[in-house]
């Protein structure tokens, strides 16, 4: 989340009839709390006789959910700031056709711009998701739930943010541009989904 504000401001913030942040910004938040779980069970995993083989291993996957959860902090300031030139195009004149093209020309842009956010957020929360697969393999037993919940937390953050990808592509007149979005957003779906629930409900058996 931005560093900026608190947790209760954005929260609040998000309540309220504000353009940003939104269900991107919602999603980058799920998808850093859901990388933050796992970091939780590494770090738990660490220092144990048990799982001593696998140390090297968490450590390293220690460090890129670290990476993982401040780039997704950080793609929450990112899509707020990538829709404002999208809100700004839709108030444009277009009195003259010169107006016209000038407003479609520009608002192409934006909503290019607009579905580059959420298209990174997709891809950060697939990132994750593998790094918690493995947990789930090395990771200390006694908090394998968690790494069930920050899968849970990921795969809302993959799927929300598919929202944002979806509503802007369905506007551009690009249709090319926006088929080679929508598909790229479906494989991620398709991909981070399967591997979401497999990990889940593998944990949900040893646990009923």
């Amino acid at each position: 989340m931005t560093k900026q504000i608190s947790l209760d401001t954005f929260i609040s913030n998000l309540a309220s009839k504000a353009p940003v942040p939104g269900g991107g910004g919602a999603s980058a938040l799920g998808g850093a709390i859901g990388s933050a779980l796992g970091s939780m069970v590494g770090n738990l995993t660490l220092g144990k006789k048990k799982y001593a083989e696998f140390e090297p291993d968490i450590r390293q996957i220690l460090e890129k959910l670290d990476r993982n959860q401040q780039e997704l902090l950080e793609l929450i300031d990112k899509d707020a700031a990538a829709f404002e030139p999208l809100s700004r195009a839709y108030s444009l004149p277009k009195n003259t056709e010169e107006e016209l093209a000038q407003k479609e020309s520009i608002l192409e842009e934006a909503l290019l711009s607009a579905s580059l956010v959420p298209m990174e957020i997709m891809h950060k929360a697939m990132d994750a998701l593998e790094l918690l697969e493995e947990l789930s393999y090395k990771g200390t037993r006694i908090a394998i739930s968690d790494i069930a919940v920050g899968v849970q937390f990921l795969r809302s953050a993959l799927l929300g943010a598919s929202m944002n990808i979806f509503i802007n592509t369905k506007s551009m007149k690009n249709r090319e541009q926006a088929d080679k979005l929508n598909q790229e957003a479906d494989t991620l779906i398709q991909s981070g989904s399967s591997l979401a629930d497999s990990i889940y409900q593998r944990i949900f058996d040893t646990l009923r």
